[in-house]
């Protein structure tokens, strides 16, 4: 798994930003005519990933923002209240919250 993940991060930086750029192109077709090993499956793997996950150096990077949920809620003011939060809970917080409570209430070992 180690070296599959080595592996992906060298051709991630190997290759340009642009796939479809003249210099991608080029650098393909070099090697090919050098008779040197082209992996294209590889290439294609890494290209799909990164249109799936995004270009990471793009996205912005925002400091962790205050929890939803009070670090003094108990489960019972959840159970209690109809109201809705202000804005959604993510799922970790919720998670979170719930491990804790399991927790203390011995119900999670």
């Amino acid at each position: 798994m180690a070296n599959s993940a080595s592996i992906s991060n060298s051709l991630e930086s190997q290759l340009p930003r642009n796939p479809l750029s003249s210099d991608a192109t080029k650098s393909v077709e070099e090697s090919v005519s050098n008779g040197s090993f082209v992996n294209s499956a590889a290439i294609s793997w890494v290209l799909q990933r990164r249109e799936w996950v995004g270009d990471q150096a793009r996205k912005s990077r925002r400091p962790p923002r205050e929890p939803i949920i009070s670090w003094c809620t108990t489960y019972d003011d959840l159970l209690s209240s109809s109201t809705p939060f202000p804005q959604p809970i993510p799922l970790s917080e919720m998670v979170d919250f719930l491990v804790d409570i399991w927790h203390e209430e011995g119900l999670y070992d």
